[in-house]
């Protein structure tokens, strides 16, 4: 019947007693039959695009007039009905997996440094199945630096994503060729992203996390239009690194970027974050980054990928966007200044 061309009107003469049949189907109607007290019943397939989804019972108990075969229509309209809405949630869970799986397998797998732990999440909006722009990316450079980047292009689209992704390579074409300060390296970008996308405007943080001869750590940073790095250290104290802070790309190419330069405390976290971990629905921002400090000291002495996972419990939970998160432990050191 599930597989036939519509509904099926049956009654308890038209069922076998449960020692006639061995049909499980049949066993599980008559069951029905007994706990509801019905004496007619219609069973209307599901279908939708020719598979067909489960079935739909209508009964009617004892004292009621019977069903008859002119309701058979209006039982076979209600089930299709059913069935759409049905297909329907199936399909947009099948499209929020792949849209999710596009845009995890454009993100890069994070580079071995030693010492320097680097730890990224990313995590798609939780009320729509469309991909996005938000991304990140680290990599070590000849000068023995170690780069760590976010952007968010954007939009809410395949077009968005697949520009993140290519403005993501060609960031790390100019970063590896040219080794400038960030502010020139994010100039350099804008000129080929206005070229190559006049209308699409993206921001996007350029940062360099090197070591020198003294075993002091720094971050030379510039942004383009994107929330300020937090630094965490150690012990819980926490501020944003508001300095080198530049237009979006895609506004004003021939405009000079600024940079700045960030003294980083030995076992210290820096981490970069888009927008979606900190903005709410009719709330200031800056009720979103005082929450964000608030988490974040909390979990100051928990391993970096805790830290991560933590804060997207915390914060993410409910988000309209994409977020996207990339965070940085710089090593420990002891009082003689060695480090471990």
């Amino acid at each position: 019947m599930l597989a036939g061309a519509g509904p099926l009107l049956l009654t308890a003469a038209d069922l076998p007693t449960t020692g006639q049949t061995t049909d499980p189907l049949y066993a599980r109607q008559l069951e029905l039959f007994t706990q509801l007290g019905t004496d007619t019943a219609i069973v209307a397939p599901l279908r939708a695009r020719r598979q067909v989804l489960g079935a739909l019972t209508v009964g009617r108990g004892t004292g009621r007039a019977p069903l008859t075969s002119p309701d058979l229509a209006m039982v076979d309209d209600l089930a299709h009905r059913m069935a759409l809405g049905v297909d329907n949630a199936r399909l947009y869970r099948q499209t929020q997996r792949i849209a999710e799986r596009l845009q995890r397998s454009l993100l890069p797998v994070l580079p071995e440094t030693g010492l320097l732990q680097l730890s990224a999440r990313y995590a798609p909006a939780a009320a729509t199945a469309e991909v996005g722009g938000d991304w990140y990316d680290s990599f070590p450079l000849p000068t023995g630096h170690t780069t760590m980047i976010i952007g968010d292009v954007s939009g809410h689209d395949l077009r968005a994503a697949v520009t993140m992704s290519q403005l993501r390579n060609m960031l790390r074409g100019i970063g590896c060729d040219r080794q400038e300060p960030p502010g020139h390296i994010l100039r350099r970008l804008d000129l080929a992203h206005h070229t190559l996308y006049p209308r699409v405007t993206a921001t996007c943080l350029y940062g360099l996390l090197g070591e020198d001869t003294t075993g002091t750590w720094t971050l030379q940073f510039s942004s383009a239009g994107h929330p300020p790095p937090l630094l965490i250290t150690h012990a819980g104290d926490t501020r944003y690194l508001t300095g080198g802070h530049g237009l979006l790309l895609g506004l004003d190419p021939d405009q000079a970027r600024p940079h700045a330069t960030e003294v980083l405390p030995a076992g210290s976290t820096v981490l970069l974050y888009t927008d979606g971990l900190i903005e709410r629905r009719g709330e200031g921002l800056d009720t979103g980054m005082t929450r964000l400090r608030q988490h974040a000291a909390a979990l100051a002495r928990e391993s970096l990928d805790t830290f991560c996972d933590e804060l997207l419990t915390g914060l993410a939970a409910d988000h309209a966007d994409d977020v996207a998160l990339l965070a940085a432990r710089l090593p420990t050191q002891s009082p003689a200044g060695r480090r471990q």
